[in-house]
């Protein structure tokens, strides 16, 4: 689940979708739902509008409705610090809802409110951001960083403001600040723990420049940019699906098949697709396995088992291992394995094909 709190955040996100319908919630709230382009991950991608309130009880009604791997937030957000460039995507550790207070004879006392993003979360974002490879076709390649973010319900566009001294006053390791990232949290938290990141592009400093900023387009960089980021992302959750938010299975369940019935699966809650496959035997090395591959993914569009558009995008992703198996960098086997896990995303409805990959990919992790 994809939200966005402005038409032009929504726009970035549509553009990375094939495939969109609309999907139309009793109450009024108008969902599309599509696939990634490049990757099989289905998304579901609403408008929230502004403000934490509003952003709370959509990302609810979304929750409720789709029951998806993990929700992100995607927009754009003014920095609090200088280290932090125009364009560049801040990545939410942890979400301060910093208006809660109280007000005494002495001053306003802060008591705001924390939630973090699940450490399986984090963990695949970072991991995405050190491969690099999600950025191959931007230009310049944005920066990403990781820390809190502070969720309020006014835009603050001065660095002078008493608003502004109260923020670094109290949360003064805020790096980004916006108006729906701790109703989305919220939303999370209530629904078990369900993964949630807020990932949002820079687009002012929340310094009295917020005008001129505006008018040379960085709203539309900086969302980009996260876009990118957020679709990448995407597709790597949902390939961690199971790991990052899990369902509890009974330890049995009840054989109920008679006659000649055969069972291929006998499971309490089974996510996803189901693949029954022969034992797929293992290649001598990876540049041989890429090469069978490749005969074997050909063969199969010949004979009509992968449309045209999968048959083209998983050569492209195939070309991509080529180029990062000769590569000698440090992180190879990070961008190999991630263009592999996104391989085999594509093929994922030919069993034999997605098997295939799935020991390609632990030859590619077992890489020096």
């Amino acid at each position: 689940m994809i939200l966005t709190a402005l038409d032009l955040e929504y726009q970035a996100i549509q553009a990375k979708l094939v495939g969109l319908r609309l999907h139309r919630h009793p109450q009024g709230t108008r969902f599309e739902v599509g696939r990634l382009a490049d990757g099989r991950c289905h998304v579901a991608l609403a408008h929230v509008g502004k403000g934490n309130h509003s952003a709370a009880v959509l990302a609810e009604r979304a929750i409720s409705e789709f029951q998806p791997a993990a929700l992100l937030f995607v927009g754009v957000a003014g920095a609090l610090h200088t280290d932090i460039a125009l364009g560049d995507v801040v990545v939410a550790t942890h979400i301060y809802a910093f208006h809660g207070g109280t007000s005494e004879d002495d001053g306003f006392k802060s008591r705001p409110r924390v939630w973090e993003t699940s450490h399986a979360a984090d963990q695949i974002a970072r991991h995405l951001h050190r491969s690099g490879f999600w950025a191959k076709d931007l230009d310049p390649r944005p920066n990403v960083h990781f820390g809190p973010i502070a969720a309020g319900e006014v835009v603050l566009n001065s660095s002078l403001s008493a608003h502004a001294r109260w923020i670094r006053d109290n949360y003064n390791d805020a790096r980004a600040i916006e108006m729906e990232g701790a109703g989305v949290a919220q939303a999370g938290h209530l629904n078990r723990a369900l993964p949630i990141v807020v990932i949002r592009g820079i687009s002012d400093r929340a310094d009295g420049t917020k005008e001129a900023t505006d008018r040379d387009q960085w709203q539309q960089r900086a969302v980009a940019n996260a876009a990118t980021f957020a679709a990448a992302l995407a597709e790597e959750l949902s390939t961690e699906a199971p790991t990052t938010r899990s369902s509890a299975m009974p330890e049995t369940t009840k054989n109920i098949a008679t006659g000649n019935a055969r069972v291929g699966v006998q499971a309490g809650t089974v996510h996803g697709g189901v693949w029954i496959t022969p034992e797929v035997s293992r290649p001598a090395d990876l540049p041989e396995a890429l090469v069978g591959f490749r005969n074997r993914l050909q063969q199969a569009w010949a004979a009509g088992r992968l449309d045209e558009a999968t048959y083209k995008a998983a050569e492209a992703e195939l070309v991509a291992a080529d180029q990062a198996l000769e590569t000698e960098t440090p992180d190879r086997k990070n961008t190999l394995t991630l263009v592999l896990k996104k391989l085999r995303g594509l093929v994922c409805d030919v069993a034999d094909l997605a098997a295939e990959l799935t020991v390609i990919i632990a030859l590619a992790q077992s890489l020096s």
